[in-house]
């Protein structure tokens, strides 16, 4: 067992949000566990044996400019078991110094001089790490300290501050190299950490990324259930490209019955009027709230899904395929959804409907979609026989399946699984990760709110204080400048236009979150479309410096 002393100022604490918290094994795999808070001490019941790792909320100030508290879920380094309790905001500390360190070399910033702000604060957090755990990281008999619990939360908060800028940084260095035109598209493997600090011709071994030389295209979802003056006034505003899901339950609401007629309107808009590209899907979206409930009574007879899935696929490409360029062809068939699929089905699925997309129009470009990029799903009961999201996308890659990028789904804000407010430094880590398995990497779908409703509204974590239309645009600014400064990364997607009631009208299908639109649903545009906007007009008019 796994024993963690948790602080409330100088006592033990009698209350820890656990709602999202999980247990990572090796290779960042969750793992089922029980995981209770007794007496001041969260204690995790693994079921596998050795080191692990516990992924846990924790408040911390947000310290400049605004001073709001962030609630952030944040990991330990995996640990072994032992009698007596680790203090969890040592070991959070710990980790996050650790990727603190592992990114600066990876990112190539240890070339900043040794007196620059950015060294010079990690430096600081460093150091009160150290003082943290001299002072008493080791809970003995008498308890946790509360100076080095003190200590460690102001080692941890300055280091999720440190990995922020450091993000950002490191993101407007690689967009003066890409303007100054020493980035150029790879030809061969290149670490990640060189396609984000050395031009590719320059290129020596390592894990294979890539890197490309041309700015991020940035885009949005937009649910086709309306049309206004309005919205298309906002796409043309802040996108190079749209993203039209076409989900199951929308386009094939009763079998045989098929529903083109909003998803047609916004298309011909796009190809006719506003001159943008068109990219499809995803297809084949099987979390709950995009499959037909018609279609449950095939869950447990897979060859007969699985040639209802092919169908499906090709009725929508051959009916939009002079009009779409890129297809998101599957999505979440790693993680549990409306359909129940075993891992050997999920790959089959995966290269079935690559091939229909294929056949049907070979000039196309083709994505497959990560819908749970941390993957803590595997330690839940319906996901213990999925997948993990890496494991799926390295299969990809393995298997020869002729697909041009990973999307990532890069969500926050909403007590959805997988979508816990997360650090910007994590956030760029775990793209990373997948950027080393070597495909371009599409963010297909990133958003959070600008509200939350009800009771409960703190459950998913917050960024920075109440999720607010302002908080929505400053992280768009922020991970929207870290996300551009990614080399590997080919284009990024605002998940929702526009906000769409909860629960939702009449023809009109399920939002990604509450509040999670560029737009009101009144039609009122919220300070994030310009914050997107922004970001479009310096990277599409080459701007020195990004808005973050």
């Amino acid at each position: 067992m796994l024993k963690f002393a948790v602080m409330d100022g100088t006592r033990p604490a009698a209350s820890w949000p656990l709602r999202h918290a999980h247990i990572l094994g090796p290779d960042d795999v969750a793992i089922p566990a029980e995981i209770e808070l007794r007496s001041g001490l969260i204690e995790c019941s693994k079921r596998i044996g050795g080191a692990a790792a516990l992924s846990v909320a924790i408040d911390l100030p947000r310290g400049a400019p605004s001073g709001a508290d962030r609630n952030l879920l944040l990991r330990t380094c995996l640990l072994p078991e032992r009698a007596e309790p680790y203090l969890l905001s040592l070991e959070l500390a710990r980790h996050q110094i650790m990727l603190m360190l592992n990114k600066l070399e990876e990112w190539g910033l240890f070339d900043e001089p040794a007196d620059s702000p950015l060294m010079t604060r990690i430096g600081a957090a460093v150091a009160t790490f150290s003082a943290a755990a001299v002072r008493g990281g080791n809970c003995g008999p008498e308890g946790p300290n509360a100076v080095a619990d003190q200590l460690a939360r102001e080692a941890l908060t300055l280091a999720v501050q440190v990995g922020e800028e450091m993000a950002l940084h490191a993101a407007q260095l690689t967009h003066r190299r890409r303007l100054s035109g020493q980035l150029g598209t790879a030809t061969g493997p290149i670490s990640v950490a060189d396609a984000e600090t050395k031009t590719a011709s320059h290129a020596h071994g390592g894990a294979s990324g890539v890197v490309l030389a041309e700015p991020p295209l940035i885009g949005c979802c937009i649910n086709a259930g309306v049309f206004s003056a309005e919205l298309a006034s906002a796409v043309q505003q802040s996108c190079d490209f749209v993203t039209l899901p076409m989900r199951w339950l929308d386009m094939e609401p009763s079998e045989g019955k098929y529903a083109f007629a909003k998803t047609d309107k916004w298309i011909e808009w796009c190809i006719l009027q506003a001159k943008l590209p068109v990219l499809g899907g995803p297809v084949l979206d099987v979390s709950p709230r995009c499959v037909p409930k018609w279609l449950a009574i095939f869950e447990h007879d897979y060859e007969t899904l699985r040639d209802m899935v092919i169908e499906f696929v090709k009725t929508i490409v051959t009916r939009y395929r002079r009009t779409v360029t890129t297809w998101n062809v599957c999505s979440g068939l790693h993680a549990p959804g409306g359909i129940s699929l075993s891992p050997e089905q999920a790959m089959d699925l995966t290269k079935y409907c690559i091939a229909v997309v294929r056949k049907l129009q070979p000039q196309a470009k083709v994505q497959i979609e990560i819908a749970q990029p941390f993957g803590e799903y595997t330690a839940s009961a319906k996901g213990r026989s999925c997948l993990p999201p890496a494991i799926y996308a390295e299969l990809l890659k393995q298997l020869g399946l002729p697909i041009d990028a990973l999307a990532i789904r890069l969500q926050f804000g909403s007590g959805d699984p997988g979508r816990a407010a997360r650090d910007i430094l994590t956030a760029m880590s775990v793209l990373d990760r997948f950027a080393e398995i070597g495909y371009p990497i599409s963010v297909s779908a990133t958003g959070w709110p600008s509200g939350l409703r009800g009771a409960g509204e703190d459950e998913p974590g917050t960024w920075a204080g109440p999720w607010t239309p302002e908080v929505q645009a400053e992280l768009v600014r922020k991970l929207g400048t870290a996300l551009a400064g990614k080399s590997y990364i080919q284009s990024i997607a605002w998940h929702e236009l526009y906000d769409i009631p909860v629960p939702p009208p009449a023809g009109i299908s399920a939002g990604e979150m509450f509040a999670g639109g560029l737009v009101t649903g009144s039609g009122q545009p919220k300070p994030a479309l310009a914050a997107v906007a922004a970001l479009r007009q310096a990277l599409r008019g080459k701007a020195e410096k990004l808005p973050g």
